[in-house]
């Protein structure tokens, strides 16, 4: 199993147990990804620390000054 972390800008739009779905975009220099449609989004990523699956289940989702962070956990 591997957890990442996604920045969710308003609170209620995902809960712990929702199964979503992530779109991978590519720049040159690194990959991001998107809680489909448009939920939440990712940090930048490496070639080698890419996210293979499509899917995963929301686990938890924190609150601080600077937004809600939603910790999804993937099947890799």
């Amino acid at each position: 199993m591997r957890t990442e972390e996604f920045k969710m800008e308003r609170r209620g739009l995902l809960k712990a147990g929702d199964e979503v779905e992530i779109v991978e975009k590519s720049t040159e220099a690194f990959y991001y990804y998107t809680i489909v449609p448009a939920l939440a989004m990712s940090g930048n990523y490496k070639l080698g620390e890419r996210i293979r699956s499509t899917r995963g289940v929301v686990k938890d989702i924190k609150q601080d000054p600077r937004g809600f962070f939603v910790d999804v956990e993937f099947d890799e």
